[in-house]
């Protein structure tokens, strides 16, 4: 499930990335990536991003993140998965694009360079990334449409600090850990906290289709990219029809299941005995050419 992290230095006063504590940032998540830990800070030491590995797709070193492009103008922290990362992948590399691994988060960083910001719009999967625009001077922090993976992050005297879990921020030494009242009062009500807020001040959850932009400057922009009630509705499609509406949520989950079974290492299924995962299960037998692991 990979851990992500990362400071951004915009002040005034000069202060550059302490790599210890970068490190320490990283290191509370440990549990979420314990295949491999890299760490990246700008040549002018303002940004640094984090970054703990679950290996799922291309287990070699290439696939070691934070990853750059070629010139090392755009870098990326990422944990999830895009599903239509190998139809991106072919449309990149009709444009010119050339890849050093098989794996999505390279896709990202040649779809950011082809589209800017609104490369997140053409994602399927779930996902949160940091990712760091050096010509811009500009860190974006992206969650899913429906905020599968997590993403918090804290505004500072001049320092932004983001992580994939709470007490990743709370490590770093400049954080307070004074509770959020409102938040507290929500979680009391609800059994939740809901975005933006986290049950300690200072920290904010991204809320699910969510871009966060982070300029030089300080300046911060917060914009929604998807709305599920701005989708059409397909023209033509008669729901009202019980067998048509069976037979397309049918086909929409079987191609949803294949699109999530890419990995190069052995995945399976929780099975509760509900209908919810034994359909996985039928669904998953129909396209493998073995037992389905539960």
């Amino acid at each position: 499930m990979c851990g992500i992290c990362g400071v951004f230095e915009f002040g005034a006063n000069g202060r550059k990335v302490e790599e210890a504590a970068l490190i320490r940032m990283r290191d509370t998540m440990t549990h979420r990536g314990p295949d491999d830990a890299g760490t990246y800070i700008s040549p002018d030491g303002r940004l640094g991003l984090g970054h703990r590995r679950l290996s799922i797709v291309d287990l070699s070193p290439a696939g070691r993140q934070p990853m750059s492009n070629e010139d090392g103008s755009v870098w990326i922290t990422f944990n999830g998965e895009i599903y239509n990362h190998a139809a991106l992948r072919g449309e990149l590399e009709k444009k010119g694009h050339t890849y050093r691994s098989r794996t999505d988060t390279e896709t990202l960083v040649h779809l950011y360079e082809e589209e800017g910001p609104g490369f997140v719009r053409r994602l399927e999967g779930m996902f949160a990334i940091g990712l760091w625009d050096a010509r811009k001077g500009e860190l974006l922090l992206v969650r899913d449409r429906v905020g599968i993976k997590p993403l918090y992050y804290a505004v500072l005297p001049g320092t932004v600090l983001f992580g994939s879990e709470i007490k990743a921020i709370l490590t770093h030494p400049r954080v307070s850990r004074r509770i959020d009242l409102a938040a507290f009062y929500h979680y009391l009500t609800f059994i939740a906290a809901p975005a933006p807020r986290t049950l300690f001040q200072g920290i904010h959850k991204i809320p699910p289709a969510t871009r966060v932009t982070i300029d030089r400057k300080g300046g911060i922009r917060s914009e929604t990219y998807w709305d599920p009630l701005e989708v059409p509705p397909e023209e033509g499609a008669p729901y009202e029809d019980g067998e048509f509406a069976a037979a397309r949520i049918r086909d929409l989950l079987a191609r949803a299941i294949e699109k999530r079974m890419m990995a190069d290492v052995p995945f399976g299924v929780f099975l509760s005995g509900g209908l919810d995962s034994s359909a996985n299960v039928a669904l998953m037998a129909r396209v493998m050419d073995r037992p389905v692991r539960t």
